[in-house]
């Protein structure tokens, strides 16, 4: 009899692992599929389509102005938000949405700005904590600014070359 329920508890064990490979399998297959609807045609959007129309240097930074084509600007659905303030914890604080965040490969946190229609820049930002989809900074552009809250990864790309 006892031999009869070990058999049975490692069968049990056995069909656990085997319907949790299976969810597992269909899950990755069902990410996979959606990802691959997902991807734009190659026809309608390329590294060479879309790319800054120019970047130049920032005189006296180590920063760059990215001017994006409108062609550029569309297929990179760049989307932004003002920079606000708000009292938080009793203080004066800045805040932008969260999605403007961008960290660097060495941690560092930069936010885009967008001065001018279809112009960008990359800007240094200091953030105390992430309230919610907030972020509560102790640095960065000033309230009003527009930040990038979509579209920032493909301006960072942009900056420094990357899929040219």
């Amino acid at each position: 009899m006892t031999e009869n329920r070990v058999t049975q508890n490692r069968r049990v064990k056995l069909d656990a692992w085997t319907i949790g490979s299976v969810v597992i399998v269909v899950l990755v297959l069902a990410i996979a599929a959606l990802s691959f609807s997902a991807q734009p045609e190659a026809s309608t959007t390329t590294a060479s389509t879309v790319t800054a129309d120019k970047v130049e240097e920032v005189a006296g930074t180590d920063l760059n102005r990215i001017t994006l084509t409108a062609k550029a600007a569309d297929r990179l659905d760049i989307q932004t938000e003002p920079v606000r303030t708000a009292v938080v914890a009793g203080k004066p604080r800045t805040l932008i949405p969260y999605a403007a965040v961008l960290y660097d490969a060495a941690g560092a946190t930069w936010t885009y700005t967008n001065p001018e229609p279809l112009v960008f820049v990359r800007h240094a930002i200091t953030v105390e904590r992430v309230d919610d989809e907030d972020a509560v900074l102790t640095a960065g552009p000033p309230a009003g600014a527009e930040v990038v809250t979509v579209g920032a990864a493909e301006l960072y790309g942009s900056e420094y070359g990357v899929g040219h």
